[in-house]
């Protein structure tokens, strides 16, 4: 069962990681304050939730390596109590923490930044 997880996990993040590659510059430079700064509540969501859906339910999904699943709250809430900013910081740059780790960009580096705050705040979301 482990080895077919593990399996599963490195599958997804090879997967994921087939995208054009982007260097830092380019991928922050995606990001303007005036996309950040006018984007709605709405708009964000559903932004996190296509997101979401294209990428993070892969783990978030079935809850691999270690991942919390999207909408349980029990699993969530000690991360949430960490704040956005640590989240969204773990999601940008990776993360190894006692249950599970966390790729950088979830394994898709030509995500923006924009993007993987606007999933992570979407699971937060669902998760609470």
């Amino acid at each position: 069962m482990g080895i077919r997880l593990g399996l599963v996990f490195a599958s997804a993040l090879l997967l994921t990681s087939c995208g054009p590659a982007r260097d830092a510059s380019e991928a922050q430079a995606s990001v303007s304050a005036e996309t950040l700064l006018s984007s709605t509540p709405e708009t964000n969501q559903d932004e996190g939730e296509r997101v979401f859906q294209k990428l993070c339910v892969i783990c978030h999904g079935l809850g691999v390596a270690g991942a919390p699943k999207a909408g349980d709250s029990e699993a969530w809430a000690a991360r949430i109590d960490q704040g956005m900013e640590t989240l969204v910081e773990h999601a940008l740059l990776g993360f190894q923490g006692e249950q599970g780790v966390m790729p950088p960009r979830g394994g898709d580096m030509s995500l923006s930044d924009a993007e993987v705050e606007a999933a992570v705040s979407y699971m937060v979301e669902v998760s609470r």
